[in-house]
């Protein structure tokens, strides 16, 4: 069974994630390539420490990793050995760019078909639907100067555009966040910080955590 859940910010939601797994002990592999994108000259921001702490509060066993630079054996290497698959947030274009450079991309799909767990919060959510262009005004696509495409890992069939109703993404959102996401091809979900969705298989719901 496919299963994934797709936050805006795990730290609000990992301990009611982690009672839908019923399994404490779980290895999870926090992937920080994207934090990188946004924090270069700060490798552990506080929202970083936070999503971190709150997983490992929830009993996750947490294993930090980044794929940038990172051989594709070594990669599918990690993610065998890992039971839950989390990519954080940050800059979701210089995601994808290190995701391409190391053509990881169907390693992770495959792993996440075969049953492994994927946790997202906001870039690490985005990335997994079928198109991260809409999101062009959210990150800086200068941090991504050799990307190639807008292709997003397409593990649902949606767009989800996080932190909707956060005071800090107010006026991004309402000046031109949704200029590129009002169109007719793709679906899309916005999430408020205290909420996730819940995927299996091809069957998906919003779970309200903090109302």
């Amino acid at each position: 069974m496919k299963r994934l859940f797709l936050t805006s910010s795990v730290s609000f939601v990992a301990e009611d994630i982690a009672k839908k797994l019923k399994q404490k002990g779980l290895k999870l592999l926090f992937i920080t390539t994207p934090a990188e994108g946004d924090h270069p000259n700060e490798p552990d921001p506080q929202w970083l420490q936070d999503d971190r702490n709150a997983l490992i509060r929830a009993g996750f066993i947490v294993n930090d990793y980044t794929i940038t630079n990172k051989p594709l054996s070594e990669i599918e290497e990690k993610l065998n050995k890992h039971e839950v698959i989390y990519i954080t947030g940050g800059n979701t274009f210089y995601l994808l760019e290190k995701i391409q450079q190391t053509g990881c991309a169907e390693a992770i799909r495959k792993v996440v078909e075969n049953g492994k767990i994927y946790i997202g919060s906001s870039a690490g959510s985005v990335i997994a639907g079928p198109d991260i262009y809409p999101v062009l005004k959210f990150d800086s696509v200068e941090k991504a100067p050799n990307l190639k495409g807008y292709e997003g890992l397409g593990l649902v069939n949606f767009i989800l555009l996080p932190h909707w109703g956060s005071e800090d993404f107010r006026n991004l959102y309402l000046s031109q966040g949704l200029d590129l996401a009002y169109d007719s091809k793709n679906k899309f979900i916005l999430l408020r910080d205290g909420q996730y969705v819940q995927v299996e298989d091809d069957k998906y719901k919003i779970v309200d955590v903090v109302r």
